[in-house]
């Protein structure tokens, strides 16, 4: 499991534009991530079409947005879900973003 803290440019609404564009991307019949739990207020679920395994988002204070990426494949194929999370986040929110920080957990 790894743990994500993704801290926004003061003043954005990170967490709303992310679920704002997975909408968005699924409305087009595009991208790869898909809302796969039940709807929840500032809590998602995303799945991805390719990895198996998920990524749960939260709304955290002052804009913070908290995700964890699990999968089933076990670790060693868990980096490509990472991989694909930090690619949607650097493509559709770089201008955004402060800083990302990882925590590696077993």
């Amino acid at each position: 499991m790894k743990q994500l803290q993704i801290i926004p440019q003061e003043g954005s609404n990170l967490y709303g534009a992310m679920v704002s564009k997975e909408i968005a991307l699924s409305k087009a019949n595009k991208g790869t991530f898909y809302r796969s739990g039940a709807k929840q207020r500032d809590r998602a679920k995303w799945a991805h079409k390719q990895y198996n395994g998920w990524v749960n988002l939260a709304r955290g204070m002052g804009g913070l947005v908290l995700a964890e990426v699990r999968t089933k494949a076990g670790a060693d194929q868990e980096w490509l879900l990472l991989h694909a999370f930090l690619g949607f986040l650097d493509r559709h929110f770089r201008e955004q973003l402060l800083a990302v920080n990882i925590q590696f957990h077993e």
